[in-house]
């Protein structure tokens, strides 16, 4: 499993499956090979649903994250 966190207050938004993760990785930008965070904003997440990849879990997940905010840094870990 993979914990997705709140990158500044370190709070668990939730876990993901590798396959999730899997798409999130192949979907957004990495800056280099060691890259585990994301900004994710409501843009973000209109392209992930509008690619056809994105599991409603992640989705909901995501968009709970951001809430009414401009976005939000998440970061992943691996348990």
């Amino acid at each position: 499993m993979i914990d997705l966190h709140d990158r500044e207050s370190k709070a668990l938004i939730g876990s993901i499956t590798e396959a999730e993760l899997k798409f999130l990785q192949d979907a957004l930008e990495e800056t280099s090979i060691d890259d585990n965070d994301y900004f994710i904003d409501q843009g973000t997440i209109d392209l992930l649903a509008e690619d056809g990849g994105a599991t409603d879990h992640l989705l909901a997940l995501l968009k709970q994250a951001v809430g009414s905010g401009d976005g939000v840094e998440i970061r992943w870990t691996q348990r």
